[in-house]
């Protein structure tokens, strides 16, 4: 007679529990991660592009998505580019990172944080998390610098390596807020410049003051899985009038106003975005209100039943911020991480898309040789946290 181990009975009714959890607020599926919303002006801007036939990179709309941009998050201004990626790459320029320069980057984040960096012939050096917010910590980093690094005339010098850290890239994960009164401390005391990631976290907010706006640059995405969505798009933030001049001329391949030559006074990038991409974005933009409070309601929805859940919890705006909720997001219990996958796959296969987090960076083939700090924390997080289903539309769908 083989013996039943009631742990093992008590984790899969816990998967059990999670996936009706799920269908009690997303309905019975399929339910994806994150899918847009379209219940605007989309079709009636798009339409007014093909109609002017301006949809390449000029048109009216680029303007104004990059107005409107400005205007909501409290930017001065705002370049609009391709991706995020593109965005990140062009502020790591505009921010001095050279080739050899080290930039502090999360290891837990997604790839494009690292890739834009060896864009730039420069090093990655990955950085530990904090349960708080998902977010660098701190802390930790405070004390790792103090450790491994020196000032030398006004740049902060890796003693190990004997780079220049020249560049901080926190993320808001998932949309919510970092520490960013910490991170501007470090960046101030160490003499390093800060790049916010806010490609997750637009319509988020910490004291009040939207992501993105806090550091020398910002940027955001518009990938078709974000809050809102250009299909494909990014933009650069920035209150700093000449780099806003100088992104814009870099990201337009740098060429020289000119009726009619063609001009380029340095190497710039094809990193503009269409009018017909801009024009998506405006509609999305008139909407992102209610898509910021839809978000919300499904957080407090889906909070209510997995308060139920032993072992389970909801990750919840930290501290001092207000975030946009992306992406809603469970942490698993210590003592459930071993049954991870077995959730996730319980899940996927009752139609609900759920996902864990990324695989730290430094553990990708193409960044293992890269300088890390003690990534215990991230390490822990990459292990215990599930993106659940986190449209906006699953709260008027299954009010």
């Amino acid at each position: 007679m083989s013996i039943i181990n009631i742990k093992d009975v008590q984790i899969k009714t816990l998967a059990e529990r999670i996936v009706l959890a799920i269908r009690e607020i997303a309905g019975p599926g399929p339910a994806a991660l994150h899918e847009p919303s379209f219940a605007g002006n989309e079709w009636l801007y798009l339409k007014e592009c093909l109609d002017s036939t301006f949809v390449s990179s000029v048109g009216k709309f680029v303007d104004r998505f990059e107005s409107d941009l400005a205007m909501f998050t409290g930017a001065k201004y705002a370049i609009s580019v391709v991706n995020g990626t593109a965005a990140l790459h062009i502020a790591l320029k505009l921010a001095g990172v050279k080739a050899n320069d080290e930039v502090l980057i999360p290891a837990l984040t997604f790839v494009a944080s690292a890739n834009a960096v060896t864009y730039c012939n420069a090093i990655p050096h990955f950085v530990d998390s904090e349960n708080e917010t998902l977010g660098v910590n701190v802390s930790k980093l405070r004390d790792y610098l103090i450790s491994h690094t020196e000032q030398r005339a006004g740049c902060c010098i890796n003693l190990t390596s004997g780079r220049v850290i020249r560049a901080l890239v926190p993320t808001h994960v998932f949309g919510h807020p970092a520490d960013l009164d910490g991170l501007l401390a470090i960046a101030h005391d160490f003499n390093i410049n800060l790049i916010e990631d806010a490609a997750e976290s637009l319509g988020s907010y910490y004291h009040d003051q939207h992501t993105g706006t806090f550091g020398l640059l910002g940027v955001l995405s518009f990938n078709g899985n974000k809050t809102i969505t250009t299909g494909g798009g990014g933009a650069i933030l920035t209150n700093n009038l000449a780099l806003a001049r100088h992104a814009k001329h870099l990201t337009t391949t740098a060429k020289l106003p000119h009726l009619w030559e063609y001009y380029h006074d340095e190497i710039g990038y094809n990193y503009r975005l269409p009018n017909l991409n801009a024009a998506l974005g405006c509609a999305q933009l008139e909407q992102l209100p209610s898509i910021l409070s839809a978000k919300r309601e499904l957080f407090i929805k889906y909070q209510n039943v997995f308060a139920k859940i032993e072992g389970i919890t909801l990750m919840a705006e930290p501290a001092q911020s207000y975030s946009n909720y992306w992406l809603q997001t469970l942490l698993l219990d210590s003592n459930l991480i071993v049954k991870r996958d077995e959730i996730l796959q319980a899940t996927n296969d009752s139609g609900y898309m759920t996902r864990p987090a990324w695989i730290l960076l430094n553990k990708l083939e193409s960044f293992k040789q890269y300088p890390r700090m003690n990534l215990e924390t991230a390490l822990l997080l990459s292990k215990c946290l599930i993106n659940i289903p986190s449209s906006p539309g699953l709260n008027k769908n299954n009010g």
